[in-house]
């Protein structure tokens, strides 16, 4: 990785790209700093710390802190990322935008202009329940049609703009701009959350308990990290096999390749989804001020917060854990069926003159893409629940409070993989179009 920055650098075109990542990067954390003008922030901070409901934490931690501090971007790029979710789904169920997105090109810019629509759309949505909910507890100076308005359109403009500069840092900086947002707002978050577990399990302590500690929290690190890593690389290739043609007096086709089948088809978006579906009455609840109790809906609500599970004290809200696991796999597999059409690559083999060594051309070959990919898929579920659950485990049983979680290193993990990836095939391209230009 470090010879990758260090071998990038000296290349003239992908410095300045590096350099205006990391400029636009400084602009979005010098905005994170600026409070929405008619709300106030201090009584807001408090009732944020007394909320108890993981998915809060969770909204923080990609705001980059953002939303505790109820700055301009308290919203962030979220709604982009639900926007272009609710696309990707609309895709495979309206004939119209699959027709676009097959489109090439022109098609993709017109999905991508309504992608931003929709953004700004959700934005104001998110912006209206915000102000409204927040105005009628009394965390705004003066709860009027003005300060709604002003609240409304300053979330709006905030989440606009960093659309604006994801977009502009895919175009003119290395790439994977809207991840890179993402990724950053996490990453500003880490020390906050190092210096809660120094402040939990090492300070005070002797040296022996306080080395334990150390070693633990570091190993526990290292592994979701390494498994990260392996779950984001590992792949399935199915060798193809491209039988040769006759064109005029030239031989042509007869190559070997592969189909790569990623074993982490879906990414993060799994337990992104888990996660929402689990969260979501428990964040309403809490916004209206509405708690269960001693009741069954209380127990319900206390058994879909994260805090609550792998509790050695209280064994019977673990059953949210299992809830969570088993949404996790079957939103893996739902996800990867909207996302990767065996058919379609079936049939496009079949007219490339291209087969699987074994297997018959069309729906055979579909067939056994959907056996395949059915095994990887499960193997891919399953490790992104082990590591979405190891935080979980060690926050339950030690009372680790921290806003990261195996989603949150999933997504610095992947991204930052994929980046590198990005800045070396830019690279490679200068290379070749160098060596083409000095011949």
């Amino acid at each position: 990785m470090l010879q990758t920055l260090r071998n990038a650098f000296k290349i003239e075109d992908i410095r300045k790209r590096i350099m205006y990542t990391f400029f636009m990067l400084v602009v979005i954390r010098l905005g994170s700093q600026l409070p929405v003008p008619g709300i106030d922030r201090s009584v807001f901070t408090s009732w944020f710390s007394n909320q108890s409901s993981d998915a809060f934490n969770f909204f923080n931690s990609v705001t980059g802190g953002s939303f505790e501090d109820m700055s301009v971007f308290a919203l962030n790029i979220t709604p982009y990322i639900t926007a272009s979710i609710i696309m990707q789904l609309l895709t495979i169920a309206i004939p119209a935008l699959e027709e676009m997105h097959r489109d090439g090109e022109e098609g993709r810019k017109k999905i991508v202009t309504i992608t931003r629509y929709l953004t700004i759309g959700l934005s104001i949505i998110e912006s209206v329940a915000l102000a409204i909910g927040l105005g009628r507890q009394g965390y705004l100076e003066e709860f009027n049609a003005l300060y709604v308005i002003l609240m409304i359109a300053t979330l709006t403009a905030g989440s606009a703009i960093l659309m604006w500069i994801g977009e502009r840092i895919t175009e003119n900086g290395v790439g994977n701009g809207i991840s890179i947002v993402l990724t950053i707002n996490i990453i500003s978050r880490l020390p906050n959350d190092l210096s809660t577990l120094y402040e939990q399990f090492v300070a005070g302590k002797n040296y022996g308990r306080a080395a334990v500690a150390i070693v633990i929290i570091a190993a526990v690190i290292l592994l979701t990290v390494v498994l990260v890593i392996i779950l984001q690389d590992a792949l399935r290739r199915i060798p193809v096999q491209y039988s040769k043609k006759i064109q005029g007096r030239k031989t042509v086709g007869g190559q070997s390749t592969h189909i790569p089948l990623k074993v982490n088809t879906a990414g993060v978006i799994p337990v992104i989804f888990a996660q929402s579906i689990l969260q979501t009455p428990v964040i309403i609840c809490q916004v209206l001020g509405v708690t269960g109790g001693t009741s069954i809906w209380g127990k319900i609500l206390t058994g879909l917060s994260q805090s609550n599970w792998c509790n050695p004290a209280q064994p019977i809200y673990s059953i949210g854990l299992a809830v969570y696991v088993l949404l996790i796999i079957a939103f893996a597999y739902f996800y990867t069926s909207i996302t990767f059409n065996p058919l379609e690559i079936a049939e496009n083999m079949r007219k490339q003159g291209g087969f699987i060594p074994g297997i018959r051309p069309g729906k055979p070959t579909s067939d056994y893409l959907n056996q395949i990919l059915g095994y990887i898929v499960f193997i891919g579920a399953v490790g992104l629940a082990i590591v979405a659950v190891i935080p979980i485990f060690f926050n339950g049983m030690f009372g680790a409070s921290v806003s990261f979680g195996g989603t949150s290193i999933i997504i610095i993990v992947g991204v930052i993989i994929e980046t590198l990836k990005q800045i070396e095939s830019q690279m490679v391209t200068r290379h070749y179009k160098t060596g083409f230009l000095s011949e």
